[in-house]
């Protein structure tokens, strides 16, 4: 009998073991991919679903509220960009609004590379950098963040920087904090890294430049996505950017009244902080314009 049971053992095996083994291969990948994370099957926010209401128009910060969806939904789309095609990036034209951006001030997003951390690249994400004028910058560099500030020609420091080793296509929240005695940047909510100025203000832009998402004026262009950016007037506090994070990339704003431009980019690059400063994509001359916005983002994403 226990040698029947053995061999109908054996060929059960030998029947359906290959199929098991495909199974378990196949639901492995599936779960690699993100298809089973729980945030690809959570609501989506649609554009422009939670907005700032300005009632006396832009620049003002009288009765301003949030209004719509803001409960934190997860975007349907973010930006997705192609950096290696070097032909797409957000330009966001020069404003009284971003002009008065300059002492203290605060910058946000959420990002997730398309290069592992072993390649070796220079990728702008925010920069405000263009015509030769040292201004703002972040960018992703050879496994880690580095930013410039400065006001016209000259830095105002030698460059703030952490090198983490992104994973690709995770998910990550950084924040460039601007105080009167230096800037940090944050990680997930984490002060990672400081530095002190050499002289001078910083400003977030300078001159007439445009704020530019995903590339320098057309050069060194960003390769992954990007979502939820938030400009600040005014400095945040660590508690501040902590609950930023753990909002999660579908969080509204905070400090509403010192709140200079947002960008949730969820299918398109409106500002909706009520200041009117809405982007628009750039043409390189010789090439088509392929800034997209996708919906299959979440595979990467783990909520804080």
């Amino acid at each position: 009998m226990a040698q029947r049971r053995a061999q109908s053992a054996m060929e059960y095996l030998m029947t359906y073991g290959w199929a098991i083994l495909i199974i378990a291969v196949v639901l492995g990948a599936l779960f690699q991919l993100g298809v089973f994370n729980a945030g690809t099957f959570a609501p989506r926010a649609p554009p422009g679903a939670c907005q700032v209401f300005r009632p006396n128009g832009p620049g003002s910060a009288s009765f301003i509220n949030l209004e719509g969806v803001c409960n934190g939904e997860l975007p349907q789309y973010v930006l997705e960009s192609n950096g290696q095609n070097g032909n797409q990036y957000i330009q966001i034209a020069y404003s009284s609004t971003l002009a008065a951006v300059a002492g203290q001030f605060s910058l946000s997003w959420w990002f997730s590379p398309a290069l592992p951390a072993s390649t070796t690249y220079d990728e702008e994400m925010i920069t405000s950098r263009c015509q030769g004028d040292a201004t703002f910058d972040m960018q992703l560099e050879n496994g880690g963040l580095h930013g410039d500030i400065g006001t016209g020609q000259a830095f105002l420091t030698t460059g703030v920087n952490y090198d983490f080793g992104p994973s690709q296509s995770a998910w990550y929240y950084v924040v460039t904090e601007f105080t009167s005695t230096g800037w940090s940047i944050y990680l997930n909510g984490n002060n990672v890294s400081h530095g002190t100025y050499v002289s001078g203000t910083p400003s977030l832009v300078y001159n007439g430049n445009s704020l530019n998402i995903g590339s320098s004026c057309g050069a060194s262009d960003f390769t992954g996505s990007m979502a939820d950016i938030q400009l600040y007037n005014s400095s945040l506090s660590a508690n501040e950017i902590q609950a930023l994070y753990l909002e999660g990339i579908g969080g509204a704003p905070i400090k509403l009244q010192n709140l200079a431009g947002w960008w949730p980019l969820n299918g398109n690059a409106n500002d909706y902080s009520g200041n009117d400063n809405n982007g628009a994509p750039i043409i390189i001359a010789g090439t088509q314009a392929s800034t997209s916005y996708t919906s299959a983002w979440a595979g990467g994403y783990t909520p804080p």
